[in-house]
């Protein structure tokens, strides 16, 4: 390896569904979800070192790592990420790995899962030895689209379920599917979980209905960001104690996903609206602190100014909400919620996902 190598991966917005994807709910029920990747980024480049040392950076944080040995290299909250695809993907020469993110950190949207996919995306277009089976330990999953040139990378499906691993496997973290997978595939989707099986499929919507929703669609930065791990454990082990409020919750956010794909594929636009509101009134079933003052002040000022359904983003209890507003009215919506201190976030839809390349 000589030359550097870049990549990119989008992040995501939930529509409906998210949760239903974190097992134990997706072995025992099946979850479905249906999101989209927009224009905001996980970015990663890497540079060969002639010493094959590893200096691993995060633009984000203005932190660094150097070692010589990876495969030694402790998890110890510093960009433990980095750390993990590197020694996963069993990089055999070194290289100044360089990361950012255009999402803000705890947005919500999947940045995380984002820049792991853009690291495994990254370091199978380095690897120049073996076979996709072999990048992934064998593991089968579903053929896609391979990304890079040298003709030995990997589906976008097998990177997504790397990308995975790493946050689940070697950094124990829980939480489910969608994100890797959406940030992997890119576009609008509606996609099952019934692990370990995961089925993807591109929802088809007209060109004009596309636009439509963009020019009303509002994602707005609550400014506080929060940690979906700890979230996550929490709502899966009242799950598990059959806590009656949350299966309930988990049901119907489930069905709906499925109330969503039909609204797209309508493209009812305030029927998206409406089932937004469903999915968040049961997101807030699931654990006290799924809303906070903040989001409950930005919905408050919002909705009197044409607001046709709105949700957080994620795991909630912080990061973003999104809005979707009256037809003409996203103008007045967005100045609400600024007045108050939301941050508005400009995007438009991603519809390539994972993206490398040879500057």
């Amino acid at each position: 390896m000589s030359e550097m190598i870049r990549s990119r991966a989008p992040v995501r917005i939930d529509f409906a569904g998210g949760w239903t994807d974190v097992p134990p709910f997706s072995a025992e029920v099946g979850g479905t979800v249906v999101n989209a990747t927009i224009t905001r980024y996980a970015y990663a480049t890497l540079v060969p070192t002639p010493d094959n040392a590893f200096r691993l950076e995060s633009g984000d944080y203005e932190t660094y790592v150097e070692t010589r040995d990876i495969r030694h290299i402790e998890y110890d909250g510093n960009l433990d990420l980095l750390k993990a695809a590197v020694r996963r993907m069993d990089l055999y020469v070194g290289g100044h790995i360089i990361t950012r993110s255009d999402a803000p950190p705890g947005s919500g949207t999947g940045s995380s899962a984002s820049m792991g996919v853009a690291l495994v995306g990254l370091l199978a277009e380095a690897t120049t030895v073996g076979t996709p089976e072999t990048l992934v330990g064998r593991e089968s999953c579903a053929p896609d689209r391979s990304v890079g040139r040298t003709g030995q990378t990997m589906a976008r499906a097998e990177i997504a379920a790397l990308a995975n691993k790493l946050e689940i496997e070697e950094l124990e973290i829980q939480g489910g599917k969608q994100d890797q997978y959406a940030a992997a595939l890119g576009g609008i989707s509606f996609m099952g979980f019934k692990d370990p099986e995961v089925t993807t499929e591109r929802l088809q919507v007209s060109r004009d209905f596309l636009y439509e929703l963009e020019k009303h669609l509002l994602l707005v930065y609550t400014g506080k960001s929060r940690l979906s791990g700890d979230i996550i454990s929490r709502v899966m082990g009242a799950y598990k104690q059959n806590d009656p409020q949350v299966k309930t919750a988990l049901m119907n956010i489930r069905q709906a996903s499925l109330d969503m794909k039909d609204a797209f594929v309508a493209e009812d636009l305030g029927r998206v609206g409406e089932v937004l509101d469903f999915n968040w009134e049961n997101q807030k079933q699931l654990y006290p602190e799924m809303t906070t003052p903040k989001i409950e002040a930005l919905l408050t000022v919002a909705r009197p100014e044409g607001v046709l359904g709105a949700k957080a983003c994620g795991a909630g209890g912080g990061g973003c909400i999104l809005l979707l507003c009256e037809r003409d009215r996203e103008h007045l919506v967005r100045r609400a919620v600024t007045d108050l201190g939301g941050i508005p976030i400009d995007f438009n839809f991603d519809h390539d996902g994972l993206q490398v390349w040879r500057p």
